[in-house]
């Protein structure tokens, strides 16, 4: 009896397309993700060269908050304001000097001891003035050096934190470029999974509208040395039968 074989086969091209992408697929679960060239230090942005700055700047700043601040801010020429100041003092003191003694000398007190008694008392007087005076010229540079130095202060802050905000921005922009960076690294790394995660569906869809060929194979039946073959009987018997067969009775 006939044997028949049905076979459900579809086109070379198809067949090989669906065994590549399931190679493909294979060798990569086999393949660690090379998860170091997406990620780590070098994708974040160190502080701009401004915020650096900034802070540098600011650690010095403990100088000009201290009670020798000041000083940094003393005018030069202080000294010699209260010298002149001082002698111009002293040129109308000794004036009036010389008018208390032509005084005197108009009241026929000259050289006693009434004008010894108010030059003495002029004398303390203009010496308290002038010591007054110098004190006030001092106490004045003190206050300008001193409103000078927190100005300066102020505007040290100011710049320093004009010069963050803008170091920040710069720091932003670069760390944005670092994640653009991050992210191409990131899909390159994943560009084969991507790959085949696009193509295996449509791949699947197209293999889909390829219907698979039926091959339908039929073997012929056995002849009757095969049956006898297949029986064991082997050639001398197989001859034995034959002449038993066809020979005179």
């Amino acid at each position: 009896m006939a044997e028949t074989i049905t076979r459900q086969l579809r086109e070379p091209f198809v067949e090989s397309a669906g065994l590549g992408i399931t190679d493909r697929g294979l060798q990569l679960l086999k393949d660690p993700i090379p998860t170091a060239t997406y990620t780590g230090r070098k994708f974040v942005q160190d502080q701009s060269q401004l915020e650096q700055d900034a802070v540098k700047a600011a650690a010095g700043l403990d100088t000009l908050v201290g009670p020798d601040a000041y000083k940094d801010f003393m005018s030069p020429y202080q000294q010699e304001v209260i010298n002149k100041s001082l002698a111009a003092m002293d040129r109308e003191q000794a004036k009036g000097i010389t008018s208390l003694r032509q005084r005197a000398a108009q009241a026929g007190a000259f050289g006693g001891g009434r004008e010894a008694a108010a030059l003495g008392e002029y004398q303390a007087t203009a010496d308290i003035a002038r010591a007054v005076e110098e004190a006030k010229l001092r106490e004045a540079g003190f206050q300008q050096a001193r409103a000078a130095a927190a100005a300066d202060l102020q505007a040290r802050q100011g710049l320093g934190q004009y010069q963050t905000a803008l170091g920040a921005q710069q720091r932003q922009l670069d760390q944005a470029k670092l994640a653009a960076d991050q992210e191409a690294a990131r899909e390159a790394a994943f560009a084969d999974y991507t790959q085949l995660g696009l193509i295996g569906p449509q791949l699947a869809s197209v293999i889909g509208g390829f219907p698979a060929a039926t091959q339908v194979q039929s073997t012929p039946p056995p002849s009757a040395t095969q049956q006898l073959l297949g029986l064991g009987i082997g050639g001398a018997g197989l001859a034995g039968a034959l002449r038993g067969a066809f020979g005179p009775r």
